[in-house]
């Protein structure tokens, strides 16, 4: 029903719909031991009306995932791996790639990986014939290629700003063009966008990123109406992330002096993964991971101003070095991506790949917190050993 009355039974009312799709994921098993729809019975009612009936899935289906050699594509990978999926993985980075598929081939799910640039049509619908020809009729396609630069916008130059735009937006608006193009025909199958907050609430210094997932959202509920009014069986959704520990803080282009990090509080990219695969098999229109994001979407509908004037501030700030975590090497946001990362108990190590320990990279968890307590516990011990002057 409509949100109607007084302000505050519009917000309470917006703050209902804002949580049932978290309230959804959050009692979804973290580890799915088979791919079958949920009991309709157990269904939290969907946002919007007009979704087709939930599909009927077998394990063994065929998912095709963009971005999947780091991040949250990996984890996604191997959560659908663990579900029972066979994987289609398109990526640009050869190394990242055949990394995942040895971690699949290990725990014996059929996978194929093909070394795509996302940005090139021609390459996706080259990847797309191939992933069907060899794995089976595609079910499920993530569209998750992204790359940004961290920067002013004054300080991107005209490439960078395409170049995002091509990978984060267009590589979608492909992936998902050779999905319905494959998908119609059988009046099935599942296209899932991965989102952001950010595609609610920009933030500064992320113009060229921000932009392309507003852009993907718009792109998103177009195509939405026109499978609706299609009574396509075919079903699109949007899964919007919060702050995640993933290695595109690593190998992203920054502009900035030192390399960014990302806004607390952080999650682990396996909370994503899960959220992924929980939104394949439920029809909803849009999934909020973490309370987060639903309560940056929420703050957006109710006070932009405001927060726009907070962001101002933290944009200042983020100006001054001793902000940001470590001294930032001028990377490129057009190189595939060559970190790697593992899960090691509750903590995702990254690697970076200039010398933070030695040359060999850190190989302690990503935790901004705890570096920031080492730093301060290094100046005070330094005070304490100068002594009374």
């Amino acid at each position: 029903a409509p949100c109607t009355g007084s302000p505050l039974a519009i917000a309470v009312c917006m703050l209902d719909h804002l949580l049932a799709n978290r309230a959804a994921v959050a009692s979804s098993p973290t580890h799915l031991q088979t791919f079958q729809p949920a009991p309709r019975s157990g269904r939290v009612p969907s946002v919007g009306e007009g979704y087709p009936k939930e599909m009927a899935t077998d394990p063994g289906l065929v998912v095709v995932l963009t971005g999947a050699s780091s991040g949250v594509g990996r984890a996604t990978a191997r959560a659908f791996g663990r579900a029972g999926a066979s994987l289609g993985l398109i990526a640009r980075g050869v190394e990242g790639l055949d990394g995942i598929k040895k971690e699949l081939d290990e725990i014996g799910v059929p996978s194929l990986a093909v070394p795509t640039d996302v940005a090139d049509p021609a390459q996706v619908r080259k990847a797309a014939l191939r992933i069907q020809n060899e794995l089976g009729p595609i079910a499920v396609w993530v569209n998750d290629a992204m790359t940004t630069v961290f920067s002013p916008l004054e300080s991107i130059t005209h490439e960078e700003f395409r170049r995002v735009t091509e990978v984060t937006y267009l590589g979608a608006v492909y992936g998902t063009m050779e999905a319905l193009r494959l998908m119609k025909p059988r009046d099935r199958g599942v296209i899932i966008q991965v989102g952001s907050a950010l595609s609610y609430r920009a933030i500064p210094l992320q113009s060229a990123y921000s932009g392309a997932k507003y852009a993907l959202r718009g792109f998103t509920d177009s195509l939405r109406c026109e499978l609706i009014h299609e009574g396509s069986n075919v079903r699109v959704t949007m899964v919007q992330l919060p702050a995640l520990n993933t290695p595109q803080f690593e190998w992203s282009r920054s502009h900035m002096p030192r390399r960014a990090q990302p806004v607390p509080p952080i999650y682990q990219p396996e909370l994503a993964a899960d959220a992924i695969v929980w939104a394949s098999r439920h029809p909803r229109r849009e999934v909020y991971v973490a309370g987060t994001t639903t309560a940056t979407i929420i703050a957006q509908k109710l006070w932009p101003g405001f927060l726009d004037r907070c962001l101002a501030r933290w944009a200042m700030s983020l100006s001054r070095p001793n902000r940001l975590r470590i001294p930032s090497e001028r990377t490129t946001c057009s190189r595939p991506s060559r970190s790697t990362w593992t899960r090691t108990g509750g903590s995702t190590i990254v690697r970076t790949p200039e010398a933070l320990s030695g040359g060999q990279g850190s190989t302690e968890p990503h935790s901004p917190r705890l570096e920031r307590r080492r730093s301060a516990s290094s100046r005070d011990g330094s005070a304490r050993s100068q002594g009374p002057s």
